[in-house]
């Protein structure tokens, strides 16, 4: 049995790049464009799987030709499809990207199949999951779902990890049943009501999250300054592996794949998070989502040619 089990949407991105975004009733004319997979939940299968590590996804997708890729590139990927659910009253979830050229994006989902993922699906593919170390879940599909996994994954044990992204879709009734929380800038906003622009007001809404949340263990991205890790109490800054980036959709996907992945080696926090600080910036320097997440083969080649350490790889 896989030792991470991720659950969330599954989509395919159409990706447009352009100079700028257009204003709204503008039209502009843009550089190019791609259809490539994507979707929270999808991409942080692909980017434990590419770590090295064995992984089921748990998402719906349509029966629909974007189904038909998606599947397809799971298998590619390895990633376990035995709980993937197909919907013939629902077409695959879609997401239309616009890529600047400051790398910054803008996004457009449509949920499509990934709002049929029910409560029965969850416990049906929990009935065969067995000795998975870590449950991997964003907030892409209904919140009720999202919960049903945590309450099913806390009761055999596992290590619960919750992106809770997106912001508009963060709830704090599933932040109780999480072990660990990744927000980034909007995210930490939204479920706060903090602006974090620094260290000290990082720290702040960790503590907050802490006191005020009951979520004892918290990772709040910075984006490119870093990420603040907060653990019973403590906090530690973890800076930014510095890259010219190109792409930063599926960035924070990156950061999350690769945190459950260590977490799954059974390393402390201050560790994942390093490790997760160099998969994310060898994603961002790579156009799309899944295509950009590097392979553990990659990092520890990467982490040679720029003597960066981490917990798996020592190159000091």
């Amino acid at each position: 049995m896989a030792e991470i089990t991720v659950i969330g949407s599954i989509n395919i991105d159409i990706v447009a790049l352009t100079e700028r975004y257009p204003s709204h009733s503008e039209t502009l004319f843009g550089n190019s464009v791609k259809m490539l997979c994507g979707g929270k939940g999808a991409n942080q299968a692909v980017a434990c799987a590419r770590l090295g590590k064995s992984v089921e996804i748990i998402g719906a997708i349509g029966l629909d030709p974007y189904g038909e890729v998606i599947e397809e590139n799971f298998i590619n990927n390895q990633v376990g499809t035995h709980f993937l659910k197909r919907v013939e009253q629902e077409s695959t979830g879609c997401a239309i990207i616009t890529v600047d050229a400051s790398a910054e994006n803008t996004m457009l989902v449509v949920k499509g199949a990934n709002d049929s993922l029910t409560e029965q699906d969850i416990h049906h593919a929990f009935s065969q999951i067995e000795s998975s170390k870590v449950l991997l879940v964003q907030m892409e599909i209904p919140e009720e779902t999202v919960i049903r996994a945590m309450i099913e994954a806390k009761n055999k044990g596992m290590f619960i990890l919750l992106d809770p992204a997106p912001a508009e879709g963060v709830t704090k009734q599933a932040l109780r049943y999480a072990d660990l929380i990744t927000p980034n800038l909007q995210e930490t906003k939204q479920l706060t009501g903090i602006e974090v622009t620094s260290i000290e007001t990082a720290i702040e809404a960790a503590i907050y999250f802490d006191q005020s949340l009951g979520v004892k263990n918290s990772v709040i991205k910075m984006a490119e300054k870093g990420a603040l890790i907060y653990e019973c109490g403590t906090s530690k800054f973890i800076e930014a592996v510095k890259v010219k980036a190109v792409d930063t959709v599926g960035a924070g996907d990156s950061y999350a794949g690769a945190l459950a992945c260590a977490l799954a080696d059974e390393v402390d926090l201050e560790q994942a998070a390093r490790f997760a600080a160099i998969v994310a910036a060898m994603k961002v320097s790579k156009l799309g989502a899944q295509t950009g997440l590097p392979t553990i083969a990659e990092v520890n080649e990467y982490c040679k040619e720029n003597n960066l350490n981490y917990y798996g790889l020592r190159t000091c």
